[in-house]
């Protein structure tokens, strides 16, 4: 912390004062209800929806990477380039200068612009006939995307209590699941599918690979999914604080060097901890070369795994923090981050290592088991400490970590340590185990470094609701 002040001790700011700031007349008052059940639930319904297929459109890439490479003779650098930083690129040129509009903008047409683009993007990247066109496209896919998490997070944190929102982005984070899942079974249904009744022979394209099929048939959906957020209501902007209203990046960098002490450890935990992301999206790669499955073969495997354990970890990480809450502790969610982290660190590192499929796809359960449940636990920490006219900013910033860092630069790293550390195609599993054992434990500790700040925080915005009758 800078100053004098004790460590988790945090400069309170002054709240928007309904009657007479010009902040106020911005937003709907804090004071009103919050939505009723029914509609807050359906409207966090249609965003894990439309999560589900943003999760699908990004993550089949890696599904279907070893034929893709074999179409167009690449190396695994050159593939690591097509699985993260294409993905990262736009992030980090548009969307971050971009996000104050989250703060400021009607939401909803922010995340249906950015549907459409990203659906287009998926299916033309089927069409793509040179890796240039490919990065290209999956530039695109990147530059939909990159406004989906910020907003949709930033509508859930509107609709509920603070106390409710492990629970709400459990159910919001459905949609990763889901999408994250479905991208290697549905990927996999539809390459054996190609295999059994031939590729279609399209007018001006010709006979089509399973892996271009693949990638329009995952595209093209998602334009009418698009429709689904003109059923839903914008929430009114809650938790508002005077000082930040309007505020530019100037002013929330400003707010989190002033609170480092509670969102140093989450940035740059999360910085270290999506590394790991390299070996998720080398998966299927990973299994051909060490144990000779076929991506179907391990699309349909893992794609069920992933949906039941990673449901089932959205269930327990929820629960776990509304155990913890219930007896007393504001920072049950962060409790569950670390405990997680601490749990699948020994699974991680040793998945890579297994003699066996069978064994390897064990270890991997844990892992998406841990990960479903310390997932909506790392955006709803943020989300309750975070004022709401830099909101969308700071979780832009923070998905941008994990974009640019987990999504973008892991699997390239992944593929340059293979091509020039470990340079057999079968030591995949070293490259992984690398990223692994050198992240993992330095995100553990930094990240158990922000647990007392970060109650201290919850405490003191807790005091400061029931002091002033705000409706947080």
């Amino acid at each position: 912390m800078m100053g004098t002040m004790a460590e988790g001790e945090l400069p309170p700011l002054t709240p928007v004062d309904p009657g007479n700031s010009a902040a106020a007349a911005a937003f709907p008052i804090d004071a009103e209800a919050f939505p009723p059940p029914r509609q807050a639930w359906y409207t966090v319904g249609v965003l894990a929806v439309i999560t589900t297929f943003a999760l699908l459109d990004q993550n089949i890439l890696g599904l279907l990477i070893q034929q893709i490479k074999t179409d167009f003779h690449l190396s695994d650098s050159q593939a690591g380039l097509l699985l993260g930083p294409t993905q990262a690129l736009f992030y980090a040129l548009v969307a971050v200068p971009f996000s104050r509009y989250i703060d400021r903008w009607t939401r909803k047409w922010i995340m249906m612009a950015g549907l459409l683009v990203w659906s287009l993007a998926t299916a033309a990247t089927g069409l793509a006939q040179s890796f240039t066109q490919l990065f290209v496209a999956r530039v695109a896919v990147g530059a939909g995307e990159a406004f989906n998490g910020p907003t949709a997070y930033s509508i859930t944190a509107d609709l509920f209590p603070r106390e409710r929102l492990p629970r709400a982005v459990s159910a919001l984070q459905i949609g990763s699941v889901a999408g994250s899942g479905l991208s290697l079974l549905l990927g996999g249904v539809i390459i054996w599918l190609v295999a059994r009744v031939g590729s279609p022979d399209l007018p001006l394209v010709g006979v089509l690979r399973p892996w271009q099929v693949v990638l329009i048939g995952v595209g093209l959906p998602g334009l009418l999914i698009s429709l689904l957020l003109l059923t839903i209501r914008e929430p009114p902007r809650r938790n508002r604080t005077a000082a930040l209203d309007k505020a530019g990046f100037r002013k929330t960098f400003n707010y989190l060097w002033l609170h480092f002490a509670v969102f140093g450890p989450l940035f740059i935990g999360l910085t270290l901890g999506s590394l790991d992301v390299g070996s998720r999206q080398w998966g299927a790669a990973f299994f051909q070369r060490t144990y000779g499955w076929s991506p179907q073969q391990y699309g349909m495997t893992s794609g069920v795994i992933s949906i039941v354990v990673m449901l089932a970890g959205l269930v327990i990480g929820a629960r776990w923090a509304e155990w913890f809450q219930k007896h007393g502790d504001a920072a049950g969610a962060y409790r569950v981050i670390v405990y997680t982290r601490l749990l699948a660190m020994p699974f991680a590192i040793l998945m890579p290592l297994m003699p066996t499929p069978e064994l390897a796809l064990a270890f991997n359960a844990v892992g998406f088991l841990t990960l479903a449940m310390a997932g909506p636990m790392l955006n709803a920490v943020m989300l309750a400490i975070t004022p709401n006219q830099i909101r969308g900013q700071v979780m832009t910033l923070y998905l941008f970590i994990y974009t640019v860092v987990g999504v973008g630069m892991a699997p390239w790293i992944t593929g340059l340590t293979t091509d020039y550390v470990f340079t057999s195609p079968n030591d995949l599993r070293w490259s992984i185990v690398l990223l692994h054992v050198v992240f993992l434990p330095p995100a553990l500790w930094v990240t158990w470094r922000g647990l007392k700040p970060f109650r201290a925080e919850v405490e003191r915005l807790n005091a400061d609701d029931a002091a002033t009758g705000r409706v947080n």
